[in-house]
């Protein structure tokens, strides 16, 4: 069991399942349960799937000054994960609208509201710092303040990057050149993808990158280890949506590189974990413990008592 001290955007997400992306206009859709609404976003996601994991976690995020808090931990669910640090602070919670069809493809609409403005207060990070092995960052505005706390307590900082461009690079280097984890999604890269994380990794020299394609898998970088890996996903389940799957990747693989310090077994297991999450609907469902994701593993990888990695993947660069 590990101490993480998340922080990043939290938002409230309604996920409609469409029957094709473009939408065809119609004034008017009914559907059965295709529309669901809950709690999500980078920070709550992560810290959500860690405490699955048996993780300790200090969820700290802004959220609008009415925010009923009691949406991030319904009555139904087994984990919960502890609001105090949960600081009500803008005019209105961030949101977020997510449309998918059964081809995988998806279509946000976000809405930040007013939270480039937003302050955290840094005084109640400073009392739990020396307790946690971890800082996980999103790069959002008010989590600048907790780089330099992070590397004052001597702590490791991963940071996901969100919605990364080139143009806005310059926006981001705090986060780049201050990280030692760097998790980056490429629906927004239009880059060569080996070529990307290449050139991230000489300009900003963090341990570790990985890099989220989606339905084509990840690439893992290691620069200890001398690695550019690309590993295929995994299929364990029938998908329901892909929202929420890189979140729930990021966290894992973190919580196993903490465990076992092998960024491929990390990658291993974070594969797994995502491909069982996007079984379910919304982004905060479908998270395993870590019991029962060793028991997937056993009968995704090791069905017969073989050693092999079924996952697939193609060393580049070693």
């Amino acid at each position: 069991m590990f101490n993480y001290v998340v922080a990043g955007i939290t938002q409230l997400e309604t996920i409609i399942k469409v029957n094709r992306l473009p939408i065809e206009y119609k004034p008017s859709t009914e559907s059965h349960d295709a529309i669901h609404t809950s709690a999500g976003g980078d920070a709550f996601n992560i810290s959500l799937a860690l405490k699955w994991l048996g993780d300790q976690v200090k969820f700290m995020t802004v959220v609008g000054e009415k925010q009923d808090l009691s949406i991030f931990n319904p009555s139904d669910r087994e984990v919960t994960l502890e609001t105090a640090y949960v600081m009500p602070v803008m005019k209105e919670s961030p949101i977020e609208v997510l449309l998918y069809d059964e081809r995988r493809k998806q279509q946000g609409f976000e809405d930040l509201k007013d939270i480039r403005d937003a302050e955290y207060n840094m005084a109640l990070v400073e009392p739990v710092a020396d307790e946690a092995d971890m800082f996980v960052l999103s790069n959002a505005n008010f989590c600048r303040p907790f780089i330099e706390m992070a590397k004052n307590h001597n702590k490791k900082l991963a940071v996901k990057i969100h919605s990364f461009r080139r143009e806005k690079e310059k926006y981001n280097t705090d986060f780049l050149e201050n990280a030692d984890i760097l998790y980056f999604s490429d629906n927004s890269i239009q880059e060569e993808p080996f070529s990307f994380v290449q050139d991230i990794a000489e300009r900003y020299n963090p341990d570790i990158i990985i890099l989220g394609q989606g339905e084509k898998g990840v690439i893992l970088y290691d620069k200890y280890r001398k690695i550019k890996v690309h590993y295929d996903p995994v299929k364990s389940v029938k998908i329901v949506n892909m929202a929420g799957s890189d979140n729930a990747f990021f966290a894992c693989f973190l919580h196993y590189f903490m465990k076992t310090e092998d960024p491929k077994m990390a990658v291993h297991k974070a594969l797994l974990f995502a491909s069982h999450k996007i079984g379910y609907m919304g982004t905060s469902n479908g998270f395993m413990t870590e019991e029962q994701l060793d028991h997937w593993d056993e009968l995704v990888w090791n069905p017969r008592g073989t050693s092999s990695f079924g996952g697939g993947f193609i060393t580049v660069g070693e």
